[in-house]
């Protein structure tokens, strides 16, 4: 199995509009998700240059880009990938 990809943008709108927060992440994960998902930071996402995607900050799960990330978001993006692997068990 592939494991989900979380890019935590870490650059400075990011930091500056909460990617901090996201630093925990790890920690939060549930137990049976901690080997299924792999977690990075990253200098910048380059999303920011770009309006059409919302605001900061930027968190990519494998290709979807979720602006305005919260860590409830976070996870519920996670969950939905591995529901849709059929690895969230």
């Amino acid at each position: 199995m592939e494991k989900v990809k979380v890019k935590i943008c870490l650059g400075t709108a990011c930091t500056v509009f909460g990617a901090s927060q996201f630093q925990s992440l790890e920690d939060i994960l549930p137990d049976e998700w901690k080997d299924k998902v792999v977690i990075e930071g990253c200098t910048c996402l380059e999303s920011c240059k770009n309006h059409e995607f919302g605001r900061a900050p930027y968190v990519k799960i494998d290709d979807k880009l979720l602006c305005s990330a919260t860590i409830p978001g976070i996870l519920a993006a996670i969950e939905a990938k591995l529901m849709a692997t059929g690895e969230d068990e």
